[in-house]
């Protein structure tokens, strides 16, 4: 089932184990031999992925050009906030990656995805740029605050200012074989998902109490054919993913929403109308 919801959104294509953390680069599109899913579904960009993973990660790693040792780069722990897309930071006038950005203004910032799995197949994006004192404190001080509310009660000491990196390029890693330069035009443009934070609850909501669902959108929306059961594994604004068991085996399977759902809401009024749609489409009288 395909949408038309996303200016920006990437088109799915599956691979295994997850298709939510695995995609070929743009332009190396991999179709599975059995075509059981729609290529046109709407995913979100890299940008947005980039974006929606930069406006989560509680930290990251500040990179520097070393005045000592001279011409080395020099990675430290940093927390940061957002301000136009660009990160802010507030460091101390006696760290070393000031001393360092003081000399040399060229940086750049990785921040990362946590979680259980392999580290390299999450998700990464690094930020390049130039990184300098803000201009605008007033704003700064408030987008650090937004993300950093800790951070309040040194906010105000003598020695920590406010620097500001402004983003030039930026790469993004979603895991294996997912991975490009957004334009940074995109990137400006992209919001966070306003769904990730909210994506566990749902997961476990649908695969604990919704099984026979999941099976009927397998079943309707692609051509897996027969299903013995299926998993939700990832949902976005634009819709989510499944594994489903079938006869040759697991298989991934991607459904769009009509809609980009900006509430978890929203997602449940979409996942409630496409049972319906999936029962007429399967020609199957709804319970009771």
């Amino acid at each position: 089932m395909a949408g038309e919801q996303s200016r920006h959104g990437d088109r799915y294509t599956p691979s295994m184990p997850s298709p939510s953390h695995h995609q070929p680069p743009s332009g190396k599109r991999r179709v599975h031999q059995e075509l059981l899913y729609d290529p046109d579904i709407p995913t979100p960009s890299h940008a947005e992925r980039a974006m929606t993973l930069l406006a989560s990660a509680p930290d990251g790693v500040i990179s520097t050009i070393a005045t000592d040792p001279a011409g080395f780069p020099y990675g430290s722990l940093v927390l940061f906030g957002l301000l136009d897309c660009d990160p802010i930071f507030l460091i101390s006038g006696l760290a070393t990656h000031t001393r360092n950005l003081k000399a040399d203004d060229r940086a750049s910032l990785l921040v990362k995805e946590s979680g259980p799995n392999n580290p390299l197949a999450l998700g990464r994006v690094t930020l390049v740029g130039r990184c300098a004192p803000v201009t605008d404190a007033d704003a700064a001080r408030a987008a650090f605050l937004e993300k950093n509310p800790a951070a309040k009660f040194y906010a105000d000491f003598g020695d920590f200012g406010l620097w500001r990196l402004r983003v030039e390029r930026i790469r993004y890693i979603g895991g294996f074989g997912r991975m490009s330069w957004p334009d940074p035009a995109d990137w400006r443009a992209a919001d966070p998902d306003p769904i990730v934070a909210h994506a566990d609850g749902i997961l476990s909501h649908m695969n604990a109490d919704h099984v026979e669902a999941m099976r009927l959108y397998c079943q309707a929306f692609s051509r897996t054919g027969p299903v013995a059961s299926a998993t939700m594994t990832g949902v976005d604004r634009y819709g989510f993913e499944m594994s489903a068991e079938t006869t040759d085996g697991p298989r991934p399977i991607r459904v769009a929403f009509s809609v980009a759902a900006a509430s978890p809401g929203d997602v449940r009024r979409e996942m409630v109308a496409l049972v319906k749609e999936a029962r007429k489409k399967l020609n199957i009288n709804p319970p009771g």
